[in-house]
């Protein structure tokens, strides 16, 4: 049986209409639900679970915001059953306003990769014009492409396809791709809300 974290491509659905938080549901290519991630409400900084399904108390990662408030934040992600940090996503503040980059970063936070967002015209016409041109993203680690992310065109639904077949030797651990996964979801997918 493979195991939630070992498949090379998933479907990541927001869940639609919830006006606090977020609940995340992570499907694999079968469309059989693998993994659940909620982001509580309220809380003065993000703080997400995932858990093998939406009925689970057991909690596989924990991914939480450093600060408070933060143009440039960096989540922690970490393995909820050793307590061992993963690595790190850290958000480029700056350069996210005219095109989304985040920095990927190992349990040292050391700077190991970078998740872009693909096509800086369009980046610009969303934000500027209209949120109905769907988000595209690459990640490489070490100037390596490992992952693609692409969002779906809907207007209501937040679907994001999650792309890990280009890492054919295990340069990411997919734990830390499928929380950047997830962020891209919340975080970016905040800004349509």
């Amino acid at each position: 049986m493979v195991g939630p974290f070992e498949h090379s491509k998933y479907l990541l659905r927001k869940q639609a209409m919830k006006l606090f938080g977020g609940k995340f549901r992570i499907y694999d290519p079968n469309g059989t639900m693998v993994l659940f991630a909620d982001m509580k409400a309220f809380k003065m900084r993000e703080d997400i679970s995932v858990h093998p399904d939406d009925k689970s108390s057991t909690e596989l990662l924990r991914i939480t915001a450093r600060q408070i408030i933060d143009f440039s934040a960096a989540y922690d992600v970490v393995d909820s059953s050793t307590g061992q940090k993963i690595g790190a996503l850290k958000r480029r503040g700056l350069k996210s306003i005219l095109k989304d980059e985040w920095v990927i970063m190992d349990a040292a936070d050391a700077e190991i990769g970078t998740i872009q967002e693909d096509r800086w015209l369009l980046a610009l016409i969303r934000r500027f014009a209209t949120d109905l041109v769907p988000q595209s993203f690459h990640g490489e680690i070490g100037g390596v492409e490992v992952f693609k992310f692409h969002q779906h065109f809907n207007p209501f639904l937040f679907k994001l396809d999650l792309d890990f077949s280009l890492d054919t030797t295990g340069k990411l651990d997919r734990r830390l791709g499928i929380a950047a996964g997830i962020l891209m979801c919340a975080i970016e997918g905040r800004q349509r809300d």
